[in-house]
Formats: structure tokens, C-alpha cells, sequence
């Protein structure tokens, strides 16, 4: 997903930050997010490890577009990586597709994010919403941090509840 940047150094004659988004396939929990300023392979790299931190363990699977960026970063023959793939195609990334489609109608009605730090504050706090806040119609209402039985009880006023229950926990 491409994030536009105002006052930023140009990336092909145009201000961009990349971002990078990983999602749990079952429970659509989005379990980390990453900005960069390209796509090389020490971009994907940087990602995968903050994904692996948030995720605490190495994925079964990857499903990913066919960037090549994204090469060797799980050498494991344990993971089953399936690139290249696309809306229509038999293996797809719909999920994913679909969260950055959500969140590029948010970051429009803000005409844009205008700098890195303030970008990475509006993703954590997206992240929160999406994961604990949002009830997703195909997880027959309920929230990604439901479905992965994350013990977290939220009350009718879910941001309320969660901003207390973080500040409790020193979050």
C-alpha cells in the first residue's frame, strides 16, 4: 500500500512511504504494521522482523504478491511461502487487500498523512480499532482480538474501555 508523505524526500519523483501490513488468515488479526521508504529487500527484511516480534513465532504459511523484495526472508522449509498471487487466482491475498482498502479510505478523509511520526501514531492507533473496536460482518460480528480469543472484555463504549484497560496495563 502506498502512503503518500508531504515534505519528504521524493521516491521516484513522488513522496512515498510504503507500508506493510501482516494478517492472521483465520482470525484477521492484524498482528504488525511497518513503514518504509522503498521496497527493496532490507525493506521486506525490516518488516518480517517486526513481524516476527509481534507474532512470537515463525508463520505455517505466507501469502504474499510476487514482490521480490520479499526472497528468502523465510529460508525455513518449514514455511510455505505462495507468492505472485492476486485477486482472481485460486490462493489469493484478499484479506490483506481488503484491510489496506480500509485503511486507505481512512487515511483519505485525512487528506493524507503529513509526516512519518505522525503516520506510525495514526497506524497504532488504526491497529487498535480494527483488531478490538471494528466488528467485521464476515466474523458474524465480531472483532479480529474476539475471534483470536484474545481475553480482553470490552463494554459498550469499546475505545473507552481499551485506552483505560492500556493505560492500567502500562500500554
Amino acid at each position: 500500500m502506498k502512503t503518500k508523505m508531504a515534505h519528504e524526500e521524493p521516491i521516484n519523483g513522488e513522496r512515498f512511504y510504503w507500508l506493510w501490513n501482516a494478517l492472521d488468515n483465520q482470525t484477521r488479526y492484524m498482528f504488525a504494521s511497518h513503514l518504509t521508504r522503498g521496497r527493496k529487500h532490507k525493506d521486506a527484511h525490516a518488516f518480517f522482523e517486526v513481524a516476527k516480534k509481534q507474532a512470537k513465532k515463525d508463520p505455517k504459511v505466507i501469502i504474499s504478491d510476487g514482490l521480490d523484495s520479499y526472497r528468502g526472508e523465510y529460508g525455513s522449509n518449514e514455511v510455505v511461502h505462495i507468492a505472485g498471487v492476486g485477486i482472481q487466482s485460486r490462493v489469493n491475498n484478499n484479506r490483506v487487500e481488503r484491510l489496506h482498502n480500509t485503511m486507505r479510505e481512512r487515511e483519505k478523509v485525512m487528506r493524507n498523512l503529513k509526516r512519518a511520526e505522525s503516520a506510525e501514531k495514526v497506524l497504532k492507533g488504526f491497529r487498535a480499532y480494527y483488531n478490538f473496536i471494528r466488528p467485521h460482518m464476515t466474523l458474524d460480528g465480531h472483532t479480529p482480538a474476539q475471534e483470536a480469543a484474545i481475553p480482553i472484555q470490552l463494554g459498550t463504549n469499546r475505545w473507552l474501555d481499551l485506552i483505560r484497560q492500556a493505560a492500567r496495563h502500562g500500554a
